[in-house]
């Protein structure tokens, strides 16, 4: 896949992920869902499962699944962030 590719793909899955579980704004949903494909696909590999999909429906699905547990990490890691009363 070309760069443009991975960034739409990337945005696609990290806007669907953001819906989900939360977001962390448009360039930081790009970022999790360029990562969260490779998690998705050592995820996938790793339960010796494959998508439902083929071809690039398969990649956002698997982007998708990858983007919602690096996000709901994220959001572990991170913790609720108090704001000031």
């Amino acid at each position: 896949m070309d760069m443009v590719t991975w960034l739409i793909v990337g945005l696609v899955a990290g806007v669907l992920a953001s819906l989900v579980v939360g977001g962390v704004g448009l360039v930081g949903n790009i970022v999790v869902g360029i990562v969260g494909a490779f998690v998705g696909g050592w995820m996938f590999r790793q339960l010796g499962v494959s998508t439902p999909l083929p071809g690039l429906g398969g990649v956002i699905f698997t982007a998708f699944i990858g983007a919602m547990v690096t996000l709901l990490l994220l959001h572990f890691i991170g913790g609720r962030r108090r704001t000031a009363p």
